[in-house]
Parts: C-alpha cells; sequence; structure tokens
C-alpha cells in the first residue's frame, strides 16, 4: 500500500502557497509525480477542500510546471492541491490518463484526513486537456460510486473533438491553419469510436445525472469558450448544480494558464474568488470517523 509522501510531514509554514514535489506509488501503476499546494492549511470547522489538479497541454504537452498557475490559485483559495503528472499521448492515449487519475483520486480519498484533516471534502480540478481529464474522472466516480466527490472545477475545458465550435473557429487555427487542439485530440484518441465513449468526450455522454456539482471558467474570447458553455448547459439540464462563469479578464486562455507566474495572470484574483466561493457554496457536514 502506497505511504504518506514525505511531504505531508512537512512544517506548514514551508507549503502554504508553495510546489512541493513527490511521487506517488499507485497499485499497478508506474509511480506517478506530483506536486503539493497548500500543504497544511486547515479551514475552522472542517471541511477543508482537497483537490486532485489536471494540467493542460493538449493531452500531449505540458506537466507540473505548466499546471502551477492554476493549482497555486486553488491552494490561495484555501484548498490542500495534489497537481498530478499524468501520462501523455500519444505514447499513453485514452483511457490511460483517466485511469491513472482515478487511482491517484482513490490514493488521496483514502489519505484525505492525514492530507488535509478531519471532514476534507474531494475535488477535482483542471484547465484545458486536464479539464477533460478531471470531467471524465467525475463521471468515472459517478459510475463506480466512489469516492463521493465535493465538486468538480473546470477552466477552458477541451471537451469536442469537432473542434468546429465557433469560439474555436475566431481562435488561432484559422488564422495560422493548424490547430493544436485538434492535433492533440487525434493523438489522444485511438480511433473514431473512442470518440462516442462518455470518458473520452464527457460533454458527449448520453448521462449527465448525478455528476459532482461544477463550476464552469472560460473566457469571453476563450477558443473553449462554446464547448465549455455547452457542457455547463448540459449538466444544468441535467439536474447537476452548475455554476457557469465567464472571466472578462482571461486574455490568452487556455494558453495564458499555463505560463509561469501567478503574476502574469490578470484574472488570478478572479479566479481564485470563484473558487474560494465554489468550496463554500459545495461546504458540506464534515464526514464521520471512519
Amino acid at each position: 500500500m502506497s505511504s504518506i509522501p514525505s511531504t505531508a510531514k512537512t512544517d506548514a509554514a514551508e507549503c502554504v502557497g508553495g510546489g512541493l514535489d513527490d511521487t506517488l506509488a499507485l497499485p499497478g501503476r508506474d509511480p506517478v509525480g506530483v506536486r503539493w499546494y497548500g500543504k497544511g492549511q486547515r479551514q475552522a470547522g472542517g471541511g477543508t477542500p482537497l483537490v486532485l489538479h489536471f494540467h493542460g497541454g493538449a493531452f500531449v504537452s505540458g506537466g507540473l510546471e505548466n499546471g502551477s498557475i492554476v493549482a497555486r490559485i486553488l491552494a490561495d483559495a484555501g484548498a490542500v492541491v495534489c497537481s498530478l503528472e499524468y501520462p501523455l499521448a500519444p505514447s499513453h492515449p485514452f483511457p490511460a490518463g483517466i485511469e491513472t487519475g482515478y487511482a491517484a483520486l482513490d490514493w488521496l480519498h483514502r489519505h484525505r484526513v492525514k492530507l488535509a484533516g478531519r471532514g476534507a471534502r474531494m475535488f477535482l480540478a483542471g484547465e484545458e486537456a486536464g479539464g477533460n481529464i478531471a470531467a471524465a474522472v467525475a463521471a468515472m466516480a459517478r459510475d463506480r460510486a466512489h469516492p463521493s466527490l465535493a465538486g468538480q472545477i473546470l477552466l477552458s475545458p477541451m471537451l469536442d473533438p469537432c473542434t468546429g465550435t465557433a469560439s474555436l473557429r475566431d481562435a488561432t487555427c484559422v488564422k495560422t491553419g493548424a490547430c493544436k487542439w485538434s492535433e492533440g485530440w487525434l493523438a489522444y484518441l485511438r480511433g473514431p469510436r473512442d470518440a462516442e465513449h462518455p470518458y473520452a468526450v464527457p460533454s458527449a455522454s448520453c448521462r449527465m445525472a448525478g455528476i459532482a456539482p461544477t463550476l464552469v471558467m472560460a473566457g469571453v474570447n476563450d477558443p473553449m469558450h462554446d464547448e465549455a458553455q455547452v457542457y455547463a448547459e448540459k449538466l444544468r439540464g441535467a439536474g447537476v448544480p452548475v455554476t457557469w462563469q465567464p472571466i472578462a479578464q482571461a486574455e490568452g486562455w487556455p494558453d495564458a494558464l499555463a505560463l509561469e507566474g501567478v503574476d502574469r495572470c490578470p484574472c488570478a484574483g478572479t479566479v481564485r474568488d470563484h473558487a474560494a466561493a465554489f468550496f463554500a457554496a459545495t461546504a458540506k457536514a464534515p464526514e464521520p470517523p471512519h
């Protein structure tokens, strides 16, 4: 059985607001890299958010550095965040990333009290392709009835393999003649049949009910704006509590979310405030001792 990472024993003053690298040993899988943010944070009265975060990169690139800006914002919003270095396509196409993500979620759930305190509430989060992975893992958690999720936070989620929305057509794909998101989908999906799988394309699922409460954010001029809005509307139509939040200050999303340093993202404070409000809105009574 995996043990608690050494970072879990680090003094809280060293951890809050910073990132500490470690690895998780997941059953039946190669060790996977993680970076912790906000370790040692505890909310008064319990119920500290414990977030599993997935970086962007169009399924084929990115890593812990690229995911640092979003992970730090979530930590600033009051969460303990585990950012996961999930396996990338084309070497590891669907469903490798989401299976690793679900295994990491199960690990976090088993160790949640030591990581974030009694009553810790589980969340998923991701930007761009990481938003797709988070949404897929949320569906897996619903279907497997484990673990219980308090919510998911998606920023500019990459959800439409057709890459034909108006917002995407107005973006760089048309202007440059190349589309990294189309190329990413081609590398991620093993074939046309994968595009019909609800875990590969969560927004195309015929069954949305039962997904955890969801916060979806996208920039007003974001290439992913339209597919993010469609997903939010489908969830709402299925009775899922949804907050759809266009961010006016989100210049250059989703690429800007991978820039180094929170100070280079003018919308960081706005995103932090929306995340903090979502954490508060999804709060519930602490779980009983196990």
